[in-house]
C-alpha cells in the first residue's frame, strides 16, 4: 500500500465519529467560551436587540443601533414596520470602502448618509421601500447612517454637515 494511501487511512480513523466527537465538542466549547459566538438572527425579523449609541447632528440627537458584523450589517433594518423619528442604525465597516446599499426585505422608506470617519457626510440617499435598486457612497466611507425617510432633509443635514458622538471621537 503506498505510504498516502496509509496515511489517508489513519486520518479516516482518526475523524472516524468516535474521534470527531470529543473534537467537534471542544471546539464547539472553545467557541462559546471565547465570546466569539453570538445568537444567528431569526430569518424574517427585525433584529432590534443591538447595541446602541447616541450621536448628534448639530442640536439632534440621534438614538443609533450599531450594526457592527457581517450578519448585524447585512440584515439591517429589514422587516421592521415602524421606527420612531429620533432613532436610526449606524453601519459600522472595518475600513473605509465604497459602500452600497439595497432595500430587499425593508419596509420602511429610508435616507441613507455615507458618513467619513471624522463624522461628515459626504452624501445622503434617499431609498424606497423593497426595491433591490443599488445606493452608493460618492467616496470610500467607514459609516453609513440610515434614518426614517426625511429626517436629514426636516433638520436640513446635507451633504459636509457633521455627526458626533463616540465612533467619530474615538479615532
Amino acid at each position: 500500500m503506498p505510504a498516502s494511501s496509509a496515511r489517508l487511512g489513519l486520518l479516516r480513523q482518526a475523524f472516524s465519529r468516535r474521534a470527531a466527537l470529543p473534537v467537534a465538542a471542544l471546539c464547539l466549547s472553545a467557541l462559546l467560551g471565547s465570546g466569539a459566538w453570538r445568537p444567528v438572527h431569526a430569518e424574517g425579523r427585525p433584529q432590534l436587540q443591538l447595541p446602541r449609541t447616541e450621536l448628534r447632528a448639530g442640536m439632534y440627537r440621534i438614538d443609533a443601533q450599531v450594526a457592527q458584523t457581517f450578519g448585524e450589517r447585512q440584515t439591517g433594518l429589514m422587516h421592521r414596520e415602524q421606527m420612531p423619528a429620533h432613532e436610526g442604525m449606524l453601519f459600522v465597516f472595518e475600513q473605509p470602502a465604497r459602500q452600497c446599499f439595497w432595500m430587499k426585505n425593508t419596509l420602511l422608506p429610508l435616507t441613507a448618509a455615507f458618513v467619513d470617519d471624522d463624522g461628515t457626510i459626504v452624501n445622503l440617499a434617499d431609498m424606497q421601500p423593497q426595491s433591490e435598486a443599488s445606493h452608493c457612497s460618492a467616496k470610500p466611507v467607514r459609516y453609513v447612517l440610515e434614518m426614517n425617510q426625511g429626517w436629514f432633509a426636516q433638520k436640513n443635514l446635507k451633504p459636509g454637515a457633521k455627526l458626533t458622538g463616540r465612533p467619530f471621537t474615538s479615532r
